[in-house]
């Protein structure tokens, strides 16, 4: 059981996610499961750490894990949020840089990348926060470090996997 629970609470992370998509956005149980499914998130990879058990195939999941996560929480906030043109083209921006970061990494190391920088970290912290901040914060306001944070991480990103420095990028 200790080689699968850091893998265990990460497949926890994917069904919270999915199971927001049948509540309404900003409800109670919408709170508890974006809550929930963001621990699992920062658990995970503790308990890997910490029992050894750190694998490909963990980082991998993390990864699924974080894309069901986010895709699950653009089908239900975009709807619910009053983004602006420039939050949609910076949100594109950010794709196309990980997309080229993403082709880019298995053509030159033909492999999926995944690297796990401290500002991709950082990034996520603040993307998580972004709904919570919205109850009362302006989503204008919130969006300005979100979207920085993003463009920088992934520019960096794109950096070290060109450069071959992913694998010297680790998690804190």
């Amino acid at each position: 059981m200790k080689r699968n629970l850091a893998n265990l609470i990460t497949s926890f992370r994917i069904f919270f996610s999915i199971s927001l998509l049948f509540f309404p956005a900003f409800s109670t149980a919408f709170f508890v499961l974006y809550i929930a499914a963001g621990i699992t998130d920062v658990i995970d990879g503790i308990v890997a750490r910490k029992t050894k058990t750190e694998s490909d195939f963990g980082a991998k999941l993390d990864t699924a894990a974080d894309f069901v996560f986010f895709a699950v929480c653009l089908i239900k906030l975009i709807p619910v949020l009053n983004f602006k043109i420039w939050m949609y083209a910076a949100l594109i921006v950010v794709a196309v840089i990980k997309a080229v970061n993403i082709i880019s990494g298995f053509v030159m190391f033909k492999k999926f990348v995944a690297v796990h920088t401290v500002m991709n970290k950082v990034t996520g912290v603040l993307l998580f926060a972004l709904p919570l901040a919205t109850r009362f914060v302006d989503l204008k306001y919130c969006a300005i470090p979100v979207i920085a944070a993003a463009l920088f991480a992934a520019v960096q990103e794109g950096h070290f996997i060109r450069t071959g420095r992913w694998k010297e990028e680790i998690e804190f």
